[in-house]
């Protein structure tokens, strides 16, 4: 995908040095969605990248994933399952743990949110490592519905986040 809504939208994405600590390179996201035109131009984006998966609802974790994917389902016309970290969500839910660097942590979903069957497009801002997405995917698949595939505006190509993602179909809008 190469055409200047692309570089629109890369260069608002800012290089911050050092985060959160020393030899990170950091890509912050908050010019790009602080700037009306190029987070419309992004959910135009992701919309694209998203079209011919089928999905029926999209799904993200909080909180940058909720940035997009709220407007997302709207550019879609579906709804909008959220994936919360655990004690966020007022009723029954699921649940799936995944290992971090240092320990474990867990993400949760209403039981209902998805419906067995229901092709769900997973929505976040950026692909590491790769541990949050695919926890969000086991989630939504014990629930028994089919991650219709996942959709980053950026991945960071040399943590290998893929590889936590398996086979399921990955897109992202930009690259590093």
């Amino acid at each position: 995908m190469t055409d200047n809504r692309l570089e629109k939208i890369t260069a608002l994405i800012r290089d911050v040095p050092d985060f959160p600590k020393e030899g990170i390179l950091f890509k912050d996201i908050t010019p790009l969605i602080g700037d009306p035109e190029g987070l419309d131009t992004c959910i135009d984006l992701l919309a694209e990248a998203a079209a011919d998966l089928k999905a029926e609802i999209v799904a993200a974790p909080e909180a940058r994933g909720f940035i997009f994917g709220v407007p997302l389902a709207q550019r879609l016309g579906m709804g909008f399952a959220p994936i919360r970290k655990p004690g966020k969500l007022p009723w029954k839910t699921l649940e799936e743990s995944y290992a971090l660097e240092y320990g474990e942590d867990t993400v949760q979903m209403h039981a209902d949110a998805v419906k067995p069957g229901q092709r769900v497009l997973m929505v976040d801002d950026l692909l590491a490592t790769g541990g949050t997405m695919g926890a969000c995917c086991r989630l939504v698949e014990n629930a028994g519905a089919v991650v219709a595939g996942c959709v980053f505006v950026v991945e960071l190509d040399f943590l290998k986040g893929r590889a936590q993602l398996g086979d399921r179909e990955i897109r992202a809008l930009i690259n590093y």
